[in-house]
């Protein structure tokens, strides 16, 4: 929950434009002035009352995230390719080991945020699975010891501090 410092006329301002535009999206009502009217009080009502709430931070309303955002789900994409095919060989081929195991990664993250992104991403991943996250680490069962292998190479946990700013 953030505190009065953490709290930003941005953050309020860009969750009223997601509001509005996600109201605007599922209403599909462009041209009724009295629905327009009530979709925007309601969208400035639920905004005033987030704020009240002190529920309107940074950890809501992620900013700094969104620039690097695109170029991270690309990364992404590509891991879970690249996992994909591993975990589709271990399947198909029987000479390729399936060891499951389970290992505690460092979690290298500074926000809260950046370590439910990183626990999230390794779960994404074919033939691995956060089973537990704590403040500076995850608990991982992998498919393989070379799963849990690649997570401690760091490549992924860089990626995600990357795309919080800390690189």
């Amino acid at each position: 929950m953030g505190t009065d410092g953490e709290r930003s006329p941005k953050h309020a301002i860009s969750l009223l434009l997601v509001l509005v535009g996600v109201w605007l999206l599922w209403s599909g009502h462009y041209d009724n002035m009295l629905l327009l009217g009530l979709g925007a009080f309601s969208c400035v009502l639920v905004v005033w009352l987030a704020w009240r709430m002190r529920i309107v931070d940074d950890e809501g309303q992620p900013l700094s995230l969104i620039f690097r955002m695109p170029l991270y789900l690309v990364w992404l994409v590509l891991e879970v390719l690249k996992a994909n095919l591993d975990v589709a060989k271990r399947v198909l081929n029987p000479a390729l080991p399936i060891s499951p195991c389970v290992a505690r990664i460092p979690a290298p993250q500074r926000t809260e945020l950046g370590k439910v992104i990183y626990a999230d991403s390794i779960t994404l991943t074919p033939g691995t699975v956060s089973i537990e996250l704590d403040e500076d680490s995850i608990l991982v069962h992998a498919i393989s010891a070379a799963g849990i292998a690649d997570l401690r190479g760091g490549g992924m946990a860089d990626a995600v501090c990357k795309l919080e700013g800390k690189a």
